[in-house]
């Protein structure tokens, strides 16, 4: 269907919804569109009992709809809407502003329009769309140094095996938002750390970043990496970060996480000659016998004293402690991401 077909059909539903009477509060006046999506549900417009615009994305009842949007202008939340015959689970997108009505018609025009060209995942295309508007509004950063691409390269390559078991296992990823493990689920945290130096020495920031969280587990994920500039061999940020978003449920999501960490999509070109090869991945339990300096420990040895800002390097070169089993790491796996299902 052309966009201007939609543009049209949109706004004669809509207005023909407007001239109904609501009759409740909480109660919406809905059109279904011709737009079939998965599992033969259709796209639908809606309007609510303050004369508020809503599109509707039909989703099964146990997806997610992507948090953090809710006014003053744009409010996305899942809303199961019920009838005499049906009950169906839907993305609602609502404008609150009735002043930016033309504006939110373009831009439910492309959500419909991205949804008829992927009935398979709407939802998907609905946060995709979204993503696209925000690009307009988003400011250029300063791109990331090797040391950092390093950084972020195992962060990717950890998040990759978590998505692998969870296509929702993005919500673990704490990293860019500065919180002490780069992964956590609350009870089970996973810190990652990269080099491109021989050896295996990580380099620790503060004493809570090897603190184990309360009453659960924290593993150490060491990787080193030979940076080659150029080639095919290894992988880059860029192809690291396009295999995490195929895999997760929420793009959008994704790359504000993404951005967050400093990586923008509009650097991509400047990314794709800095390669890494995986030489050595090793995961770890940070348990008695690690070697570390938390202030956890300190107390215990009753030494506690108000020191800030404390960096220090561990040596794991020796045969202990001894990396975990691949299926000691898969069971890590499986742990951290079942409490985000």
């Amino acid at each position: 269907m052309s966009e201007e077909t939609l543009r049209s059909l949109v706004e004669e539903r809509w207005t023909a919804l407007e001239a109904e009477q609501i009759t409740g509060e909480r109660r919406l006046r809905v059109s279904h569109l011709p737009i079939v999506v998965e599992h033969d549900n259709r796209l639908a417009v809606a309007v609510d009992h303050h004369g508020h615009r809503h599109v509707l994305v039909p989703i099964p009842a146990h997806r997610r709809v992507r948090p953090g949007l809710d006014g003053p202008v744009l409010q996305l939340r899942k809303r199961p809407l019920e009838d005499d015959e049906t009950y169906q689970t839907y993305a609602d997108l609502a404008c609150l502003r009735s002043d930016l009505n033309d504006l939110f018609t373009e831009l439910c025009v492309d959500v419909l329009g991205t949804a008829e060209g992927h009935p398979a995942n709407p939802l998907k295309a609905l946060h995709h769309v979204l993503d696209r508007w925000k690009e307009l509004f988003r400011t250029q950063g300063s791109p990331l140094t090797g040391e950092q691409l390093a950084g972020l390269f195992g962060e990717l390559t950890v998040l990759c095996h978590l998505l692998e078991k969870d296509p929702s296992a993005h919500r673990l990823w704490l990293g860019p938002e500065s919180h002490r493990h780069d992964f956590s689920s609350g009870s089970t945290a996973i810190e990652v750390k990269a080099g491109t130096a021989g050896g295996r020495r990580p380099r620790i920031h503060g004493l809570d970043q090897l603190d184990r969280p309360n009453d659960g587990s924290l593993t150490l994920v060491w990787l080193r990496l030979q940076s080659i500039p150029g080639g095919s061999l290894g992988a880059s940020v860029v192809e690291l970060v396009d295999r995490a978003r195929s895999l997760c449920d929420d793009e959008g999501s994704l790359l504000e996480l993404l951005a967050t960490a400093g990586y923008r999509s509009a650097d991509a070109d400047r990314y794709r000659g800095a390669r890494f090869l995986i030489e050595e991945e090793r995961w770890y339990e940070v348990g008695p016998g690690f070697p570390s300096l938390t202030t956890r420990a300190l107390v215990e040895a009753g030494l506690s004293v108000p020191v800030h800002n404390v960096e220090y390097t561990i040596d794991l070169s020796g045969d202990v402690p001894a990396p975990l089993t691949d299926d000691e790491v898969s069971q890590v796996i499986d742990d951290i991401v079942q409490e985000v299902r």
